[in-house]
């Protein structure tokens, strides 16, 4: 049977989802969300802060309203960038299908693209109503080490960006923190002192 290509037309502010726990925000992802504004068709870029992962432990979060507050006071100074809390008011757990219509009906004046690292793209499949998010949004993939990436063909809106790969994770800052180790170029300037006290 021949697969159908999924015609996607919208208007509006291209606005980048970048969705995470941000725990904590580090150059890592300002470098990626900096590229993405600056070499793809984004207007601006939301880091929305998502307040419990269904895949993480509630416990190794810091404070939701901690980690909002960290991730503004690193993207102070780029007009291109916003920090959203939209997922707190929503029903816990939140799922990226269900937080995406509730921004499109939100802010109808707005195009949403959802941005997803290769490493969760693996597991699109296992996403709750994976074929509407497929669908319905566009999608830019950027780079991880060891992950392959395949689109199917009925998705044209869907694609693999370019962007440089940058291997930092929030856990290896958390642990060099802990450990009292002096990382201050792998995190916002703004918020050095913060996690370093």
């Amino acid at each position: 049977m021949e697969e159908k290509t999924v015609t996607y037309k919208r208007a509006g502010l291209k606005t980048g989802i970048y969705s995470g726990s941000f725990n904590p925000v580090h150059i890592g992802h300002l470098a990626l969300a900096n590229w993405l504004c600056e070499y793809t068709e984004l207007d601006e870029l939301w880091f929305l802060v998502t307040p419990h992962n269904p895949l993480k432990a509630k416990e190794e979060l810091m404070d939701d309203h901690f980690r909002y507050e960290l991730v503004k006071k690193s993207i102070a100074n780029y007009p291109k960038f916003q920090v959203s809390d939209f997922e707190f008011s929503l029903p816990q757990p939140t799922y990226t299908i269900n937080t995406l219509r509730a921004l499109e009906k939100t802010y109808p004046d707005r195009e949403f693209y959802f941005i997803i690292g290769a490493d969760n793209w693996k597991y699109i499949t296992q996403w709750v109503e994976y074929e509407s998010l497929l669908s319905n949004y566009p999608i830019f993939i950027y780079p991880r080490k060891g992950f392959e990436v395949e689109i199917p063909t009925q998705y044209p809106h869907i694609k693999m960006v370019d962007a440089p790969l940058i291997e930092i994770s929030s856990t290896f800052i958390r642990k060099a923190c802990e450990a009292g180790k002096d990382i201050r170029f792998f995190l916002p300037e703004a918020i050095r002192e913060v996690l370093h006290n």
